[in-house]
């Protein structure tokens, strides 16, 4: 399973976007998610409150209310969203720091947004945090890695071609 994870093929890679344990998204306590109605992809229970982006690409989507979510167009025109927690959008921003803006360019390893862990669970709510293709753009998942502990930036969580 190991072989993969530092892309010696051509596959194009998302990168770990959080440090965390990767979680298949049949496994996420939301049907949106779980049952793939966004698309398809992957989580990870963070554990730090720090999202990077997991790929070079632009802006392209902001919840600047909510701060808890962020999508992401590739140059290949991929379109993903991060997003950060189960029903934390009831929080309106409270807990969450965007550090990125909508239109402009990103690179991968660059911090997208913080939030407070402690205050999320506070509420009683779960930060588990995914990334949903929502515009594969005739491009195919070909490997997802779970089950395994993520380091953002370094490991390939998931890849397509």
């Amino acid at each position: 399973m190991f072989k993969n994870l530092f892309n010696k093929n051509k596959n194009k890679v998302f990168y770990a976007f959080a440090n965390g344990v990767s979680v298949d998204l049949s496994e996420v306590n939301d049907e949106v998610f779980s049952q793939k109605m966004m698309g398809e992809g992957v989580a990870i229970k963070p554990s730090e409150g720090k999202i990077y982006s997991p790929c070079d690409g632009a802006i392209a989507a902001v919840m600047r209310e909510s701060k808890h979510a962020v999508g992401i167009r590739t140059k290949e025109g991929v379109e993903f969203l991060i997003h950060v927690g189960i029903d934390t959008v009831a929080l309106n921003g409270e807990g969450f720091k965007l550090h990125c803006e909508e239109g402009k360019t990103v690179k991968k390893g660059e911090l997208l947004l913080s939030f407070d862990r402690n205050f999320i669970k506070e509420k009683g709510l779960d930060d588990i945090t995914m990334l949903v293709i929502s515009e594969p753009k005739n491009h195919k998942v070909v490997n997802i890695y779970t089950g395994l502990d993520m380091k953002a930036n370094e490991m390939i969580l998931l890849e397509y071609n």
